[in-house]
């Protein structure tokens, strides 16, 4: 495993949405770190300081993915790269809303959504078939330029799900059956022919 590449996944620290659960994808408010978060983004750059291995930083341009991976890059000595692919989906109508009032207010959209990675939500957001098209992209371009290094990527729910999920071959659905939490890491590995082996998911002990 000496030559695989690495790709560590951290998803971005609170919003004063995340407690709330309420879905904030890229045709939304973009809001920034909460108190919360930016001590979530300061607990997480120590835990990848003592990792000590990290060579490159790769962020989503959304602003709370921007604001977190500056507190890791300046922890590490390391410049940020900004890769507009790395963006959360475009929900829509949906955008601000819990589940439960989308379910109220879209109950067949939503459960087309649900079904099928090619149904968007309401009001023309993304699918996230588009999603994954983009997200595989990034991996690919980052595999490539980062061949046997190790590269933090700071993105969101979504596009970090959809890597997570391409590495295990898993369909479609699977990315509604695992938890990736506010400033948990995750990591992935690629070896020269291109075998993802997930190593980590949803690490927060660092927030303990």
């Amino acid at each position: 495993m000496s030559d695989a590449t690495t790709l560590v996944l951290l998803r971005h620290g609170e919003t004063l949405l995340t407690p709330e659960r309420r879905l904030s994808g890229s045709g939304g408010s973009n809001p920034g770190l909460s108190p919360a978060g930016r001590r979530q983004a300061e607990a997480a750059a120590e835990a990848l300081a003592h990792r000590g291995d990290i060579a490159a930083v790769v962020t989503s341009p959304m602003r709370r993915c921007q604001e977190t991976a500056h507190s890791v890059a300046a922890r590490l000595g390391l410049s940020v790269q900004v890769d507009r692919d790395l963006r959360e989906a475009d929900f829509g109508a949906w955008e601000g809303l819990t589940f439960t009032e989308v379910r109220e207010r879209y109950p067949d959209d939503l459960s087309a959504w649900f079904a099928s990675p090619e149904s968007p939500p309401s009001g023309a957001g993304e699918s996230m078939q588009q999603v994954t098209r983009r997200v595989a992209a990034v991996r690919d371009g980052l595999v490539a330029q980062y061949a046997g290094a190790t590269v933090l990527v700071v993105s969101h729910v979504g596009p970090l799900r959809t890597l997570i999920r391409l590495a295990l071959q898993a369909p479609p659905h699977s990315l509604f059956h695992m938890e990736v939490a506010a400033a948990s890491l995750s990591t992935v590995t690629y070896d020269e022919d291109g075998t993802a082996t997930v190593q980590a998911l949803n690490d927060t002990h660092h927030l303990n």
